[in-house]
């Protein structure tokens, strides 16, 4: 069976969009067979740019509604909800561009066909896929060894993950909440690997006495040339979390961490350049339209400039100013300067709205014009916290390497740091960004931003 092989994260989303294809191109092929379907077939030969841009936008809009995300994927409400509002927008949107679509149907009901030929069927699979490929028979059967304290947060965090089945941890103790504990010194590794069917072995032996690493090795050495998957904790961590591990911040960083390929490339920065001109345009257009209504919102409910300025750190260090539509209280850092947080009481109820749908975020597409900032990047700091943070954190000047940005990948998948341990988990997506930095990162950082904003997630 299909599901014994598809075990990775990155293979299951796959699976996930190239089934979905398949059943939209199916259900469409022989809906004129059940149904009195001829939105295409009324305007001549099935055209194939027809097909491809009614797949681009079910994939795209697939993203924005988190249809490939494996955790909704394995609810079943989550997922109805996903496939519905997908197929939805996409309808929408296809019936309603002119030239590289049909025409508007003349009986209305084809859209209404339209709409239930790519929802239902897909519905249909995507149950199917919960029932047989996500059953707990189909986990990647994986081991960890390693000291406890230093695998007990990816242990907690694989637990439930409906991809990883832990068949066993070696270790020196237990770890509280997670069962299949084996005493490290006491398990022969190549019987119980092969008595588990275990696909995959995690290691890290940071801590561990010279006897224990120099046994392990050996038996790693027999596994290895048996065909069994041997992975460093650090780089299933990374996998597995898309930031960095915290065991890379260290004097020998150089190691782990290097430029992405992509801050070399003078097509890629200028593909980018031209993103950030694109996006910025369109923006202070659209806040352009905005600005006399946001202006009596600021009169009304908010009472103070409707503006402010800052000074941030940019690209090398560099101070410039940034811009942003005012949303707390006048003196708000009367006492001193802290970070923003979830539910801030500094926020005025017309500053939530303005952040809730990042209205306050547009005066910044000015900075992009000017090159100040990116579309993506890390967040730009200011130099107070700057320097608090590179005397606890020494590689944080790492993230000014590179343009600071209205978005990024740390700001999507970890919007709130009023911590030093949180801006420190923050740092390591910036970090990730930085050495994995590519157009489909970026594509994905866009996708789950407007997510965000769709969704009012985050601030």
């Amino acid at each position: 069976m299909i599901a014994n092989s598809i075990h990775n994260i990155s293979e299951r989303k796959l699976l996930l969009r190239v089934v979905d294809i398949i059943i939209l191109l199916s259900s469409l092929f022989f809906s004129s067979f059940f149904i009195d379907f001829n939105y295409f077939t009324d305007f001549g030969l099935f055209s194939l740019k027809w097909i491809l841009l009614l797949l681009l936008y079910y994939l795209i809009f697939g993203e924005i509604f988190l249809l490939y995300d494996l955790n909704v994927s394995n609810n079943r409400f989550n997922i109805v909800r996903s496939i519905i509002l997908t197929a939805l927008f996409t309808t929408i949107f296809y019936i309603f561009t002119p030239y590289i679509t049909p025409s508007l149907p003349g009986n209305r009901i084809q859209i209404i066909y339209l709409f239930l030929i790519i929802s239902f069927p897909v519905i249909i699979w995507r149950y199917l896929y919960m029932c047989l490929i996500c059953s707990p028979k189909y986990f990647k059967n994986i081991v960890l060894i390693g000291k406890s304290d230093k695998i007990k947060n990816l242990l907690t965090r694989i637990k439930n993950d409906n991809i990883h089945n832990i068949n066993g941890y070696l270790s020196d103790k237990k770890v509280i909440g997670i069962d299949n504990f084996y005493d490290i010194t006491k398990v022969n590794l190549s019987s119980f690997i092969n008595k588990n069917a275990v696909l995959e072995v995690i290691v890290s032996l940071d801590g561990l006495s010279s006897e224990i690493t120099d046994s392990v090795n050996k038996e790693l050495i027999l596994l290895f040339g048996e065909g069994i998957h041997i992975i460093s904790y650090e780089s299933f961590y990374e996998e597995v979390t898309s930031r960095i591990p915290k065991a890379y911040l260290k004097n020998n960083f150089y190691n782990y961490i290097n430029y992405s390929k992509n801050n070399y490339s003078r097509f890629y920065l200028l593909a980018i350049r031209f993103l950030d001109l694109t996006i910025s345009l369109l923006g202070i257009g659209i806040f352009l339209i905005l600005i006399p209504f946001i202006f009596l919102g600021n009169l009304v409910a908010n009472r103070g400039s409707l503006f402010y300025s800052q000074q941030r750190i940019g690209l090398n260090g560099k101070p410039f100013k940034i811009y942003k539509l005012r949303s707390m209280i006048k003196n708000a850092e009367l006492n001193g300067a802290v970070w923003s947080k979830k539910n801030d009481p500094r926020i005025t109820p017309f500053g939530k709205f303005l952040r809730n749908t990042r209205f306050d975020e547009f005066p910044q597409f000015f900075n992009i014009l000017k090159g100040d900032m990116s579309i993506i990047g890390p967040r730009p700091e200011r130099l107070k916290f700057i320097k608090k943070l590179e005397e606890i954190i020494p590689f944080y000047s790492i993230r000014n390497t590179i343009r600071p940005g209205l978005t990024g990948w740390a700001q999507v998948k970890y919007p709130y740091a009023n911590t030093i341990k949180d801006q420190e988990i923050k740092l390591r997506y910036d970090l990730y960004y930085i050495k994995e930095r590519n157009a489909f990162l970026d594509f994905k950082i866009l996708i789950k931003t407007f997510t965000t904003i769709l969704f009012f997630r985050g601030k």
